[in-house]
C-alpha cells in the first residue's frame, strides 16, 4: 500500500487554531491574562508613581535644577512613566507567556496528548504549536497593553516618539516575546499537573517584575540581587524594550537640558538613565543596549537547544504511556507500507 502522504503545514495550522480557539473561548482566561497588566498599571499609578518621582528629585537638586521648571517637570514624568509602563510590558512578556502554558499542561492532565499521539498527527508539528500558538497570543495582548500605554501617555501629554522609534519598539517587542515564550515553554515542559502550573504562575509572577527591574531600578536592590538578575534573561529584554521605548523622549530631555545647563546636560542624563536601568551593570561591566541584545539572542539559541532536547516532554502523556502509543502507531505504519 502507499504511504499516506502528510500535509504538515495544514496539520500545523489546524493545530494552532485549535489552540487559539481553546484559549478564546474559556472568557475568565481570557479576561484574566487580558487585566493582569492593566491591574499593574492601576498599582503603579496609584502607589509607586510617586515612589519612583522621588529617586528623581536628589539628582535635581544635585545639578541645581528646580521642580518649579514646568517644561523640566514634564519631561522628568515622561521619563517615569515611559520606564514604568515599558517595564510592564516586558515583564508581560513574561507572565501572560506563563499563563497561555496552561494549555499545554492541560491537555497533558486531561490525556488531550494521548488522542493526539494515537492520531497521525506529527509530534514535532504539536510541539511547534504550542511555541506559535503561544507566541501569537502573547504578543497580540502585550501589543494591545502597548497601545493603551501609548493612550495614556498622549492623554497625559507624554508621548514623544518617532515613526521609526515605533517600528524599533515593535521589532523589539517581538523579540522579547520570542525569547520569552522559549524561556517559559521550557519551564512547563516539566510541569503535568494544573495545580502544579497554578502555583508556578504565582511565584513568577510576583517575583519576576523584582527581578528583571520592572518594578524599581535594579541599583535599589541588594547587591546579591542585582547579580542574580543579571542571569534572568528578562533583565535584558524589560532594559532593551525600555531603550527603544524611551529613547526619543530622553533624546528630547537631553536638548532641553542642553540649553539650560549646557555643562551638566550629559552628566544628569547619565546619572538618570544609569539610575533608571538603560544601561546594565553585570558584575562592574557595563552591559549597554546592543549587548543587551547579544545576550538575548543568546539565551533565546539556547532555550532553542533545550526545547529542541526536551520538546517530548510538551507532548507527554501523564502514565507513560506516550512511548507505547507512538510504537504502536510506527508498527501500524510499517504494516500498512
Amino acid at each position: 500500500m502507499a504511504k499516506t502522504q502528510i500535509n504538515y503545514a495544514e496539520q500545523l495550522g489546524s493545530l494552532i487554531k485549535r489552540h487559539l480557539l481553546v484559549f478564546i473561548n474559556n472568557r475568565m482566561r481570557v479576561f484574566y491574562t487580558m487585566m493582569v497588566p492593566f491591574i499593574i498599571f492601576v498599582v503603579y499609578i496609584l502607589f509607586l508613581r510617586d515612589l519612583e518621582l522621588m529617586t528623581v528629585g536628589p539628582v535635581l537638586t544635585e545639578y541645581g535644577l528646580s521642580a518649579d521648571d514646568a517644561k523640566l517637570m514634564s519631561y522628568v514624568h515622561t521619563l517615569i512613566d515611559s520606564w514604568m509602563l515599558s517595564g510592564i510590558i516586558a515583564m508581560s512578556t513574561i507572565t501572560v507567556s506563563l499563563q497561555i502554558n496552561n494549555i499545554t499542561v492541560s491537555d497533558k492532565e486531561n490525556g488531550i496528548n494521548r488522542d493526539f499521539a494515537s492520531s497521525p498527527v506529527s509530534s514535532t508539528m504539536l510541539i511547534l504549536s504550542y511555541f506559535l500558538s503561544n507566541f501569537v497570543i502573547t504578543f497580540a495582548v502585550c501589543f494591545i497593553f502597548l497601545l493603551a500605554c501609548f493612550i495614556f501617555l498622549a492623554c497625559m501629554g507624554e508621548l514623544i516618539i518617532t515613526f521609526t522609534s515605533l517600528m524599533a519598539v515593535c521589532g523589539v517587542l517581538i523579540f522579547i516575546t520570542v525569547n520569552s515564550v522559549l524561556f517559559t515553554v521550557f519551564i512547563c515542559s516539566f510541569i503535568s499537573r494544573d495545580s502544579t502550573m497554578a502555583s508556578i504562575i504565582t511565584i513568577f509572577s510576583t517575583a519576576i517584575g523584582f527581578l528583571i527591574g520592572a518594578y524599581m531600578p535594579l541599583f535599589m536592590m541588594p547587591k546579591a540581587v542585582q547579580y542574580l538578575c543579571g542571569f534572568v534573561p528578562g533583565t535584558y529584554c524589560c532594559a532593551l524594550f525600555r531603550f527603544a521605548f524611551m529613547s526619543d523622549g530622553i533624546a528630547e530631555m537631553t536638548e532641553y537640558l542642553s540649553g539650560v545647563i549646557p555643562e551638566g546636560a550629559s552628566g544628569i542624563m547619565a546619572e538618570l538613565t544609569g539610575n533608571f536601568g538603560y544601561n546594565l551593570n553585570f558584575f562592574g561591566i557595563v552591559v549597554t543596549p546592543p549587548y543587551q541584545a547579544l545576550v538575548i539572542a543568546v539565551f533565546t539559541l539556547i532555550f532553542i537547544v533545550l526545547n529542541v532536547v526536551f520538546g517530548k516532554k510538551l507532548t507527554a502523556v501523564i502514565g507513560g504511556m506516550t512511548k507505547k502509543i507512538f510504537a504502536k502507531k510506527k508498527n501500524k505504519g510499517s504494516r500498512a507500507e
